[in-house]
């Protein structure tokens, strides 16, 4: 039913939305100077939270923690202004790229979904304008599949020019139920993967529960394989290069970086820390979340991601906090009061992604800045 509802607004995605997706990307890869400057973040701008049970996704002020955008009316029937316990959002230039990846079932119900026999799919990944229109969409709202046009819990996504051998802007997808690594183009084709559709394991092209996967500068993939508690470095040709662990103490991979200097950024849930490990998978740097006054004994923080300024902006999920903690584990910021949900003024309910508007540092940028020939 919910499938039906919505098609219409799918048929749009394939008109003028999606050639206007198309024309503004083409944009900025003719000047890419300019695209720089488009995507360059400021240390004290806004923070981008992507508020799970909540179905939002917010843009939040530092300094008084009010919402400056938002997207999402909190509906848990995805459609054209809502979007479904969502995993992962991203901002470029001033369109925003969100995972729909929707709520499972459960009893009770979890918050945020009002079914707790089926749980409150989404299973899309799309792009929205600042003024909240959806311009592109892969995946079809409520709908769980695995063929054309067809996700199953995408639990984070980012676009990204140029991937090896396949020129022009691109969307990669951790495709987490369907254990695969997608990238599609902006014509809904998909054009990579690695992973065995549907199959769970940790053989030759198998992943359980992929969580996350980041483009890196050397043309690599680095995939947080979650549930086989290990992130795996891939060439595009599906050969592991490199697998880290943290010497095997890591459980429940939710996320992974690389850093400017090398090492790798991990989100190692369910030890509630987020975990630093340099190229021979010795820990470098530790934050464990659950140990502060009122903390949620298991948090399960899934995204730890490095700011430009050295400092680590972590999505304490079940601590509904984001925080941002230097190198000596000092917090300078925090947004959400710790362990207590909401949705009023400074409240989150489960974040699961943030991000510092403009701050790829570690992350797959939008546009290749460094103008190589490493992605062609």
């Amino acid at each position: 039913m919910q499938i039906d509802r919505w098609r219409p607004v799918s048929r749009l995605l394939f008109g003028a939305g999606m050639m206007a997706a198309i024309a503004l990307l083409a944009t900025f890869s003719l000047n890419q100077a300019n695209a720089q400057e488009a995507f360059t973040g400021n240390d004290q701008g806004p923070v981008l939270i992507s508020d799970q049970f909540n179905n939002r996704v917010i843009a939040v002020d530092r300094r008084t923690h009010e919402v400056v955008w938002r997207f999402g009316n909190g509906s848990d029937i995805p459609g054209p202004h809502s979007v479904v316990g969502v995993n992962d959002a991203e901002r470029f230039g001033s369109f925003t790229l969100i995972s729909g990846t929707g709520i499972p079932p459960s009893s009770p119900a979890l918050p945020g979904c009002s079914d707790s026999v089926n749980g409150c799919p989404d299973n899309r990944v799309f792009i929205v304008g600042m003024g909240g229109n959806i311009l592109w969409q892969y995946g079809q709202a409520g709908f769980t599949g695995s063929g054309p046009n067809q996700l199953n819990t995408p639990v984070q996504a980012a676009i990204l020019s140029g991937f090896p051998q396949h020129p022009g802007f691109h969307v990669i997808i951790a495709d987490q139920g369907n254990q695969r690594i997608i990238v599609v183009d902006l014509h809904r084709k998909i054009v990579w993967q690695y992973g065995t559709t549907g199959v769970a394991g940790a053989g030759p092209n198998e992943l359980n529960n992929p969580n996350s996967a980041e483009v890196l500068e050397n043309g690599h993939i680095l995939v947080a394989d979650e549930s086989n508690n290990r992130v795996i470095e891939i060439t595009v040709g599906g050969r592991i290069v490199k697998t880290f662990t943290a010497k095997g103490t890591v459980n429940g991979a939710a996320f992974a970086s690389r850093l400017p200097n090398g090492d790798t950024l991990i989100s190692d849930s369910n030890n509630n820390r987020i975990v630093e490990v340099d190229d021979g998978d010795n820990v470098v740097w530790q934050y464990l979340t659950n140990t502060g006054l009122g903390s949620n004994p298991n948090p399960a923080p899934t995204r730890g991601i490095r700011l430009r300024n050295g400092d680590t902006l972590i999505s304490d999920q079940f601590n509904n906090r984001v925080i941002e903690v230097t190198r000596a584990g000092n917090i300078v910021f925090q947004q959400g009061m710790t362990n207590f949900g909401g949705d009023g003024f400074n409240l989150l309910n489960g974040p699961y992604d943030a991000k510092q508007i403009g701050d790829f540092t570690g992350l797959t940028p939008p546009v290749d800045f460094d103008g190589d020939q490493d992605d062609r």
